[in-house]
């Protein structure tokens, strides 16, 4: 008799009934620059668009990623 795989499914527009935790993330410093064109990068999940003023950034394993604008400067502090 074959198993089934039941996979967990979660949405964005319900909060499961689980035990969360709360985690602060790590202040991690990861290289970043904004570009003021259109642009394209190859990511670890494939071609990412970025909008002009968005930013290029590159994670702590050398990781390349877009960083839409808006959620730069929420979540983002420029080190001098």
């Amino acid at each position: 008799m074959a198993k089934l795989n039941l996979m967990l499914k979660f949405t964005q527009n319900k909060t499961p009934k689980l035990n969360f935790k709360k985690a602060l993330k790590k202040p991690i410093p990861v290289k970043c620059v904004q570009i003021d064109e259109p642009f394209e990068v190859e990511t670890m999940e494939g071609v990412m668009k970025g909008k002009a003023g968005d930013w290029l950034m590159i994670g702590v394993n050398d990781e390349k990623y877009v960083c839409d604008a808006s959620i730069f400067k929420k979540t983002y502090e420029l080190m001098k």
